[in-house]
């Protein structure tokens, strides 16, 4: 059964709210009985971390630029399978996208993602130093994209009762429902790390006290029968949900193992269920806690997340970090990501790791971020070499050198990466569901 009740939670712009809204949300729905999908627009893997805990199902991300426009509806009808009704936190502010996009509603906007969805949108405004200037934001926001259906608002960090009545004035004045009002709560923060915030299974225990602080504020605050009825107004979609292609093979089914654990939150859901429909079976190993891969295993995947925050502890974890090295020598399929990539180099700021990959890591000040348009430079246990792809970069350590002799990509005049017999290990991001072909291909090779 998939439900195509649906709502985006969207903001004028960073800081509003949204996180605390979309969580709080996800967790007093599914508190009450309602079966709740979580998304998140855009490439980011930590919000969806805190739906997960909110929801008890995987939050799953909705990227026009990763996956293009044809997929946002497939993926969702997907991720909304067996649910009542979904939750789609926006991305930034609600216009905020690619620069230099045509068009009133840039390109991979949450706007643009309502859009495709033909999804109503709440707003969530923090109101605590406007009167009613909310009318004139509220209508600027309504206006501007001719099909973007702003239907309600949040109002956050609220003061006194005069205050929300003369902000209740300046919602109805622009013909929008006043679903919920947040009073300041200093205690909804969620501590920020370099690269955002603190990835909920870091958090542990913190994160479930903060998940159910939201939860309260927003039974509190919001009126949920009314956010529900605002979903179930959005009308069918007219695609069918995005499936992966299953693949039998007579040679039986490989053992992947998929790095998890504090350290590599990075990854998203597609991945473990096209690596299934191929054929795999998929372990999870945790390189913080396991010293040996999971018995049988002929393929490891590596996604990103924060090995820095982990590298004595993985350092100190010397038991598995040989047997990887030992694989990866024996040419056994090797796909790292990011913080999979640095966990495979020879060192990180001084701590010996892999030395799969000839390179040394260390932590830089300076934030490196952006999707980027590459072409594999090689063959590889992974990719074609020239198979065109679009990802993402998103961190702050730099490598020396950048690349091997044969490096995983190329895009403008930057060579990145590494492939090294089974090995392709680079600092960008793919969303499988845009290269199921490229998870198939890493199946097939761990059967050779």
């Amino acid at each position: 059964m998939v439900s195509d009740a649906r709502v985006v939670i969207a903001a004028p712009g960073s800081g509003q709210g949204k996180t605390t809204v979309a969580t709080g949300l996800l967790a007093a729905l599914s508190h009450r009985g309602e079966r709740v999908a979580p998304f998140k627009v855009g490439p980011d893997y930590i919000d969806p971390g805190y739906h997960r805990l909110a929801a008890n199902r995987p939050g799953r991300n909705l990227d026009p630029v990763l996956c293009g426009e044809e997929l946002i509806g497939p993926l969702f009808r997907h991720g909304s399978r067996g649910a009542d009704l979904s939750i789609v936190e926006g991305v930034m502010g609600l216009f905020d996208g690619r620069s230099g996009a045509p068009g009133p509603v840039p390109f991979g906007s949450t706007a643009h993602v309502a859009e495709l969805l033909d999804a109503p949108v709440v707003l969530v405004v923090d109101a605590g130093g406007q009167g009613h200037s909310l009318a004139a934001l509220l209508h600027g926001f309504r206006s501007y994209g001719p099909r973007t259906r702003v239907a309600g608002v949040v109002l956050n960090r609220v003061g006194s009762e005069h205050h929300v009545q003369l902000l209740r004035q300046a919602v109805h004045e622009q013909g929008l429902q006043l679903l919920g009002a947040i009073p300041r709560n200093a205690d909804l923060q969620v501590p920020s790390r370099h690269l955002g915030l603190v990835t909920a299974v870091e958090r542990g225990a913190a994160a479930r006290r903060a998940v159910a602080e939201m939860r309260r504020v927003v039974e509190q605050s919001v009126d949920l029968d009314a956010v529900v009825a605002l979903a179930r107004s959005a009308p069918p979609l007219d695609c069918p949900p995005w499936k992966p292609e299953e693949v039998v093979s007579e040679r039986g089914k490989p053992v992947v193992a998929v790095a998890g654990g504090a350290a590599f939150t990075f990854a998203y859901a597609e991945h473990v269920e096209l690596l299934a429909a191929a054929g795999a079976e998929v372990a999870v190993v945790d390189p913080l806690n396991d010293e040996r891969l999971p018995d049988g295993t002929a393929g490891l995947v590596l996604p990103g997340g924060f090995p820095e925050q982990h590298v004595e502890q993985l350092a100190a974890n010397a038991a598995l970090r040989a047997e990887i090295a030992e694989f990866a020598a024996a040419g056994r399929p090797v796909h790292a990501e990011c913080g999979g990539l640095l966990y495979l180099a020879e060192e990180l700021d001084g701590h010996r790791l892999c030395g799969v990959v000839p390179a040394t890591a260390r932590m830089s000040s300076r934030l490196t971020l952006g999707y980027r348009d590459a072409v594999a430079a090689a063959d590889s246990a992974v990719f074609a070499a020239g198979t065109r792809v679009r990802g993402h970069e998103f961190h702050r350590t730099a490598l020396q050198p950048r690349c091997g002799e044969l490096p995983a990509w190329t895009w403008r005049d930057v060579r990145e990466g590494f492939v090294e017999g089974g090995v392709h290990a680079s600092y960008l991001h793919t969303h499988p569901a845009a290269q199921p072909g490229a998870v198939e291909r890493f199946v097939a090779r761990c059967v050779r």
